[in-house]
Parts: structure tokens; C-alpha cells; sequence
């Protein structure tokens, strides 16, 4: 018998267990946890995360359904806590994505996940695995439906909300037609701005992502209410094919790992630059001349001298010159030291780009860039065309991944705490596991610093 396709995504919604999933998509959706939570660490140093916390902490008071913000511990509504993670992670440009999205899912699926974990305590590790699976298979597929159906480019807030719903509409245990509504609902006011502004004009708005969480969480509650919201059209209507293969096609395999905190158009052209700087006879003081070849999006990233770590992150020239200069783009590129830095300041004056027209092509599926380097004594040095690190086709390894969570949260609460979310987000999978452990290391206050692992190893020691 077909079942309508308005009640697959609700079903599936409901039906995914832990026994369904394959142990490669388990151990995937560990490593997108991990990824993203020490993304988020290195993002509650930013401006950004701060102030989105204090809106939250101001807007989105704890009423009846009360939330604890990530690394804050501070306690507002569960779609203000939604927000303020989701802001938090997109503070820091470093979050995992798709390339056919065009954007994110992990970056709302989290922190939805982990508001909800308050309003339904007790939830087991496997079932915080599962409910990370689900943000991504429904956020991926709200996202690649918007743009395949949609003339404009829209922030992952637009479609992410639906991931958050779901996720938020599974940990209350709606009914089918109930989350029906609360997908419809989260699509409608889902935030659908237009994303190449901020490419154009960097800000704090980012992709849009800390709104979606929000709309998404809302949208949940006001269904559970019995507010009415379906259909979400991007779901039921606009492109079926893409949600027919629920359950077996897994699109949270197919997310890229960001190697460098900036946009992920500019890290072809990173990476080129760091071909570039791997060549025999290279000297970074001998450099006359940089080309820089990428496709339009990537063209349009900030080019000018940047002044806030926004237009660093969303740049491309500024990333292509610290990877020239330094062999390297990390936090201390896109933060105070890196902006200030003047010797890449000089540098941008001697970097163009150019459109070739096969990388044009090529995107969004493939993302290709080409950086050629003459020096002062006439010598030309050539990247060949290359594309990015990170991408399932070329994949960071595990190892590079880890490292990447174990720097981005060390540095900010020190390497016994990264230790120990660590070990948290690997016993996940575990039979017994229950998540409060992990959600209570990232849920509270975070006086830690690199000066505090003695004292929180002390307290561990304590308490267990």
C-alpha cells in the first residue's frame, strides 16, 4: 500500500531506532558531535556567541519549557537556547556542511537536540545519536529541495528549521499529523533571507542558522499546542525524489569537515595557495604577483582588508594570504593577531582572481580553485587545479579530525575538559549510555580555561 509522502517524513520521523542505522552511520554522526562541539568551544570566544547569549537570556525567557545554553549553563526557553547554541557554532566559520545545500545542518540540529534533552530527561546515548542522524537526513533534503525549487540562495536558517522541528517534534513524542504541522510551520517561518548579502556584506548575521533553530523549536511547541502549520511544501510537494530513499540513501555520510575556519568556497583556493607554498624555490618575501582562479561565489568573498573577524571569516584574498605567508589559517588567523597582522595586509594588493569558466561549471558539486604565485625574479610557481580537504571524496582522516576538536576546545577550556567531552560523545554508542553525562559538561557554566585542567580533573576525580 503507498503511504502519502506528507506522512513518510513525519513516520520516519518517529520510526528511526538505533538498530536501523548502519555502524558507519553511528560512528559518523560521533564524528560530526565531536566537530561540532569544538566548533562551538572556539565560538564562545567571539562577539557573536556573547551577545546572541545575552539576547537570549533577555528575549527568550525560561517560561515553561526552560533550556540550559551551551558552554553558558545560563537557563532561558528551549527555542532561546536552540538560538543561542546555533549562533554560537556559526560565530566560528568551522562547522561541517553539504555541498548541494549549499550551507549546514549540524549547526541547528545540535543545538536543538540539546535543548529538547531538558525537557525530556533520561533520553539514552543511542537515542541522542539517533535524533543527530535525523537532523541531518531531514535538514540535508529540506535544504537541497529549497534551492532545487527556489531561484533565490537562502541562509541554511530557511531549511535547518525543519531539522530542528523534527528533532524537537520526536523528543515530545508528537503524533504524525501534529508534526506534520510542526514542519509546516517551521518551513513558513523559516528564516528564507538571502545569503550572498552576507557574502557581499559580512556581519554577525552569518547563515541565518540561530533564527531556523529558533523557528524550529517553535514551531514544535506551537504544534504541540494544536497551532496548525502544514504543509511544508518543500517537503510534501517541490521535490518528491529527494525523500524517497529515507532509511537508505544516509546523507549525514555526505557532509564535508572543514580543515580551516572560514568559508568553505575559500578553501579550494587555501589549499592551493598551500601547494603553492610546499614548491621548491618558494620564498614568501619574494612574492610580485598572486592569481587567484576560483568560481563566481567563492570570486565574491570579502576581498579588502578585513575589519572584523566576520569579514575575515567570509573572505577569501585575506585566508589565501595567511596561508602564503604563515603555511596555515586557524583561529588565530580569523581572530585580533590575524587582523592585525600587516604583513598580509600588504600582500592583498598583489592578489587578483579570475573566473575560469569549467570551475563555474563545476560548482556547487565540486568546488576548484588554481593559485599561481610569480616571484620577484621572474620565477612562476602553479598549484594545478585543485579542490579542498574535507570532502567524503577526500576526507580529513579521523585522526586530523580529533586533532581539529582537541585544539579548538582546549584552547578554550583547556585539554582535561576536551578529554573529557571526548570520552563523553565516544560512549554514546554504548548499550547502557545515557546522554546526561555528555549534556551536563556541555550545559553548564565553562569557567575553564587553559589554566583549569588541574582543578577540573580534581573535580572529576570527585564526583565519579
Amino acid at each position: 500500500m503507498h503511504v502519502p509522502l506528507d506522512d513518510d517524513v513525519s513516520r520516519f520521523t518517529h520510526a528511526l531506532l538505533f538498530n536501523m542505522l548502519p555502524d558507519a552511520i553511528v560512528r559518523d554522526a560521533q564524528r560530526r558531535l565531536l566537530d561540532l562541539f569544538g566548533v562551538a568551544a572556539a565560538g564562545t570566544s567571539t562577539r557573536m556567541s556573547a551577545l546572541a547569549r545575552e539576547h537570549a537570556l533577555d528575549c527568550f525567557a525560561a517560561g515553561r519549557t526552560p533550556a540550559r545554553m551551551l558552554f553558558d549553563g545560563r537557563r532561558v526557553s528551549a527555542a532561546g537556547a536552540a538560538f543561542a547554541g546555533a549562533a554560537t557554532i556559526d560565530s566560528f566559520d568551522g562547522h561541517d556542511g553539504h555541498a548541494l545545500t549549499k550551507g549546514h545542518a549540524g549547526v541547528t540540529a545540535l543545538p536543538a537536540l540539546l535543548a529538547m534533552t531538558e525537557r525530556v530527561p533520561g533520553i539514552s546515548g543511542r537515542e541522542f545519536i539517533v535524533q543527530t542522524v535525523l537532523g541531518y537526513e531531514i535538514g540535508t533534503r529540506a535544504g537541497m529541495a529549497l534551492h532545487a525549487t527556489s531561484r533565490e540562495y537562502h541562509t541554511s536558517g530557511a531549511w535547518n528549521a525543519i531539522a530542528a522541528a523534527a528533532i524537537a517534534s520526536r523528543a515530545m513524542k508528537l503524533d504524525l499529523a501534529t508534526t506534520r504541522h510542526a514542519l509546516g510551520i517551521a518551513e513558513y517561518h523559516g528564516p528564507r533571507s538571502d545569503m550572498m548579502r552576507c557574502i557581499d556584506h559580512p556581519t554577525m548575521l552569518k547563515d541565518g542558522s540561530s533564527w531556523g533553530a529558533l523557528a524550529g523549536i517553535s514551531a514544535a511547541l506551537l504544534a504541540s499546542r494544536g497551532f496548525t502549520g502544514a504543509p511544508a511544501t518543500t517537503v510534501e510537494r517541490d521535490a518528491p525524489a529527494l525523500w524517497s530513499d529515507l532509511g537508505e540513501r544516509w546523507f549525514i555520510l555526505e557532509q564535508y569537515v572543514k580543515p580551516y575556519p572560514v568559508c568553505r568556497w575559500a578553501h579550494a583556493a587555501i589549499a592551493a595557495a598551500l601547494a603553492v607554498r610546499a614548491q621548491d624555490g618558494f620564498d614568501e618575501m619574494n612574492i610580485a604577483r598572486v592569481e587567484v582562479q576560483t568560481f563566481h561565489q567563492a570570486a565574491r568573498l570579502w576581498s579588502a582588508v578585513p575589519r572584523t573577524t566576520e569579514e575575515a571569516q567570509y573572505g577569501l584574498l585575506f585566508p589565501v594570504a595567511a596561508a602564503l605567508l604563515h603555511g596555515r589559517v586557524d583561529a588565530e588567523t580569523i581572530g585580533d593577531l590575524g587582523l592585525a597582522d600587516p604583513s598580509l595586509h600588504a600582500l592583498l594588493p598583489r592578489i587578483v582572481t579570475r573566473e575560469p569558466a569549467a570551475f563555474n561549471a563545476a560548482f556547487p558539486a565540486e568546488r576548484w580553485a588554481r593559485v599561481i604565485v610569480d616571484l620577484h625574479d621572474g620565477r612562476r610557481l602553479d598549484s594545478g587545479a585543485i579542490q579542498a580537504s574535507g570532502d567524503p571524496e577526500r576526507p580529513m582522516t579521523h585522526a586530523d579530525e580529533r586533532a581539529k576538536f582537541r585544539v579548538l576546545t582546549g584552547a578554550r577550556f583547556g585539554d582535561a575538559f576536551a578529554h573529557a567531552l571526548e570520552a563523553a560523545v565516544d560512549a554514546l554508542a554504548e548499550p547502557d549510555a545515557r546522554a546526561a553525562p555528555l549534556c551536563e559538561l556541555v550545559l553548564t557554566a565553562s569557567p575553564f580555561n587553559e589554566h583549569a585542567d588541574a582543578e577540573f580533573a580534581e573535580a572529576q576525580a570527585t564526583t565519579s
